[in-house]
């Protein structure tokens, strides 16, 4: 029994909660962090995003067990390694997404609307679109605008067309790093794992990577002085944080290239301490700066 509650823990994948704080981002540009209502009402939120993510990941390992038997790294995973099987795993699934799904509705019928629709693209992902090039990573992109987009509904102030686009550029930057990083992993025998992997290349995605990168400084730089943006917050100061995203792409850029660990934004952030630190210096940066 012990055994089985770990192996489903480790299944629900903790560490890829990070990727929830996205929820947060409305609360903090919308100036609402300091309201302790809204602020319990997104923490909630986070946690029932956590729960159905969770959901997903355990679907996805059961789905792909067999070929994640003869991966370097994805055959350490409980399911793909028979420490856990497969019935247990399906209720595992079952209870997650139920009180998830469920806890979203009896919160707010606009957060379930989007947790819905982020639960059903993804698990549409893991039975096609993960195999289709491209639309795989643009489907990535979708998980993190979903995440922002219940954020602001939970917060109660609307996702500007910065943040989208932001959250946008930035979420195609590391789904193609992610390609990437598992294409060289797993060189030429890509054909035996995931199977989008053969219409990719190193060549191609590091152009592609290189115009989310490009995309993804504009974007932010331009966020921090367009004129709503000054008018909004009264302060023209958000501009001295571009910097920090600016050594953030690069430090996640020289992870994937020089040390072969960026394929997981989580790992790396929680991992290596230059690029963790940056994220806290730019979070508190920004705090600062609008309150």
């Amino acid at each position: 029994m012990i055994s089985d509650i770990k192996s489903i823990i480790i299944s629900m994948r903790p560490k890829q909660w990070v990727k929830n704080v996205f929820l947060f981002s409305g609360l903090i540009f919308g100036r609402k962090l300091l309201d302790i209502f809204l602020l319990a009402n997104v923490t909630a939120g986070f946690g029932l995003f956590c729960l159905t993510a969770s959901s997903i990941y355990i679907f996805n390992d059961i789905r792909d067990r067999g070929e994640d038997k003869g991966h370097p790294e994805k055959g350490n995973r409980p399911l793909a390694a028979g420490r856990l099987e497969v019935y247990k795993g399906c209720i595992a699934l079952a209870v997650l997404a139920a009180t998830g799904l469920l806890g979203a509705y009896l919160l707010d019928l606009r957060f379930f609307i989007i947790l819905g629709g982020y639960f059903l693209i993804n698990i549409a992902y893991s039975i096609k679109i993960k195999h289709v090039v491209i639309l795989d990573v643009m489907c990535i992109a979708f998980g993190f605008v979903a995440r922002v987009l219940a954020g602001t509904a939970l917060a109660d102030v609307s996702a500007s067309d910065w943040l989208i686009l932001c959250t946008i550029t930035l979420s195609l930057f590391l789904g193609f790093s992610k390609r990437r990083h598992e294409l060289a992993l797993i060189g030429s025998n890509e054909n035996n794992h995931r199977k989008v992997l053969k219409k990719y290349s190193i060549t191609f995605l590091d152009q592609m990577i290189a115009v989310a990168t490009a995309c993804t400084v504009m974007s932010y730089t331009l966020y921090t002085i367009a004129d709503e943006t000054v008018v909004k917050f009264g302060t023209r100061n958000l501009v001295f944080t571009i910097p920090l995203v600016i050594y953030g792409i690069y430090r996640y850029l020289y992870l994937i290239h020089q040390k072969e660990i960026g394929g997981n934004p989580t790992i790396a952030l929680l991992t290596d301490f230059p690029l963790l630190l940056n994220g806290l210096l730019w979070l508190a940066a920004v705090v600062f700066i609008i309150y």
